[in-house]
C-alpha cells in the first residue's frame, strides 16, 4: 500500500470514523482503522461491533500501490492531526509496519493485517426508507435524551422507530418520561425496531448538510447512507413496551408559558433541591402560578410565574424539574403548552402550533 493524501481530506474522513471504534474493544483489531487502498480510492471502516462507519475518499488522492493494512485509531488520527504539512504519504514497509510521512515528520506505525479484521457486510438490503437528513437529526435530537442508561431493560437503551400508515414514529422512555415525535413518509414502509442511541448519536453528528438520507432496514441491523458515509447500527433485538396507553386522549387542565420563563423558574427554583431528584412543585389557579422547591437539609425556594396563562380547576403537581427541562429544549419553541388530567397522572408537554413532538413526564409524590 502506497498512496500520498491531502491531510484535511483524510483527517475529516478519519475523524468521522473514529467515532465508531472503542479503544477498550475486547477483539484488539476492532481498536484501529481499516485502510483498504484500491485502484480508485481509499476505503476507511471503523467498528465497535454494535455500530460501523465506512467511507470512501477519492478525491485529493494519488494511489500508487494498492493495500490494506489497519492502523490504531488513537495514533493514526493524533498524527494525521498534528502532522504540519498540507499532503501525507502512507507506504507499508514490511508486514504491517506503516511509514507515515509528512513536511518534516516521519513516523513508523505498527499496523495490523488487514485480514485479521472482522468482515462487515455494508451491502444495500432490506426495506428502503428515504427521508430528508434534517427530519432525520430533528428525531433522534427530540427522544434520544429519554432512553435509559440502565441495561436491565436493553430496550429502553434505543429508541423505538415505528413506521406505518405513511409516518415514522420515533419513541424513547425511561420508565420515567417519554419523548415522542413523528414525521409522514412518502414511502408506504412497515417496520418495527429499536436502535441504540449511541448509534443515533453519532448519525446525527455525522450529518452536516440537508439532503436525502437512505435507510435500509433488516432483522437484526440498520445501514444508514449518510453523504459519503456508511453507518451500520445492530437493532436492539427486543420488543419494545405499549407506551400508547400513556398518553391520554383528553386533559382537563392546560398551562401556556414562554419557554425561557419556565426553563429559567426551573433552574432558580431547583437551586436548593437535591441533585439526583430536582423535584419542583407546580401549583396552578386560574389567577396565580408557582413553582416551589422545598429541601429540609438546605432551605426552599418560591418563583411566581406572572406570565403563565393556566385554563382549569386548581391543580398541584410535583416532578424532576430536569425532565421537565430536558422536554422543554427537545421541544424548541417560544412557547410550550403543558396538559395535565389529574395530580398523579403522567402530563405532557408541546408546542403549541403541533402535536409533532409529544414530550411526557411522570409525576412524583412529594
Amino acid at each position: 500500500m502506497k498512496f500520498n493524501i491531502k491531510r484535511t481530506v483524510l483527517l475529516n474522513a478519519l475523524a468521522r470514523v473514529s467515532r465508531a471504534v472503542s479503544l477498550k474493544s475486547p477483539l484488539p483489531v476492532l481498536t484501529g482503522i481499516k485502510f483498504d487502498l484500491k485502484t480508485d480510492g481509499l476505503i476507511l471502516t471503523g467498528s465497535d461491533s454494535d455500530i460501523s462507519i465506512q467511507t470512501k475518499v477519492t478525491e485529493d488522492i494519488e494511489i500508487i500501490e494498492t493495500g490494506s493494512v489497519v492502523l490504531s485509531s488513537k495514533y493514526i488520527l493524533e498524527i494525521v492531526r498534528k502532522i504540519a504539512s498540507d499532503t501525507i504519504s502512507f507506504e507499508i514497509l514490511d508486514g504491517a509496519l506503516t511509514r507515515i510521512d509528512g513536511g518534516s515528520s516521519q513516523f513508523n506505525l505498527n499496523g495490523t493485517p488487514a485480514f485479521d479484521y472482522p468482515r462487515i457486510d455494508f451491502s444495500k438490503k432490506g426495506t428502503l426508507l428515504t427521508i430528508d437528513s434534517e427530519i432525520l437529526k430533528r428525531l433522534i435530537e427530540e427522544t434520544s435524551f429519554a432512553t435509559s442508561e440502565n441495561e436491565i431493560r436493553p430496550a429502553l437503551t434505543g429508541v423505538n422507530f415505528h413506521a406505518a400508515n405513511n409516518q415514522l414514529t420515533c419513541i424513547a422512555t425511561d420508565s420515567y418520561r417519554l419523548a415522542q415525535a413523528t414525521s409522514p413518509l412518502n414511502d408506504e414502509n412497515t417496520f418495527n425496531i429499536i436502535i441504540p442511541k449511541k448509534s443515533l448519536v453519532e448519525i446525527s453528528r455525522i450529518i452536516e448538510k440537508d439532503e436525502p438520507i437512505n435507510i435500509y432496514v433488516e432483522d437484526k441491523k440498520v445501514l444508514f447512507i449518510v453523504d459519503e458515509y456508511m453507518i451500520i447500527s445492530r437493532l436492539i433485538d427486543s420488543s419494545y413496551p405499549d407506551t400508547s396507553r400513556l398518553i391520554s386522549d383528553y386533559y382537563e387542565f392546560e398551562l401556556t408559558v414562554s419557554s425561557s420563563t419556565l426553563l429559567g423558574a426551573i433552574d432558580r427554583t431547583t437551586l436548593l433541591s437535591n441533585e439526583d431528584k430536582n423535584l419542583v412543585t407546580l401549583t396552578m389557579d386560574p389567577d396565580h402560578v408557582t413553582m416551589t422547591s422545598n429541601s429540609q437539609e438546605v432551605g426552599s425556594v418560591e418563583e411566581d410565574l406572572p406570565k403563565a396563562f393556566y385554563k382549569g380547576e386548581p391543580l398541584s403537581i410535583s416532578f424532576s424539574g430536569k425532565y421537565l427541562a430536558d422536554a422543554i429544549r427537545a421541544i424548541n419553541s417560544d412557547k410550550v403548552k403543558l396538559e395535565f388530567s389529574a395530580p398523579m397522572r403522567p402530563f405532557i408537554v408541546k408546542d403549541l402550533e403541533s402535536d409533532d413532538n409529544i414530550q411526557l413526564v411522570l409525576p412524583v409524590r412529594n
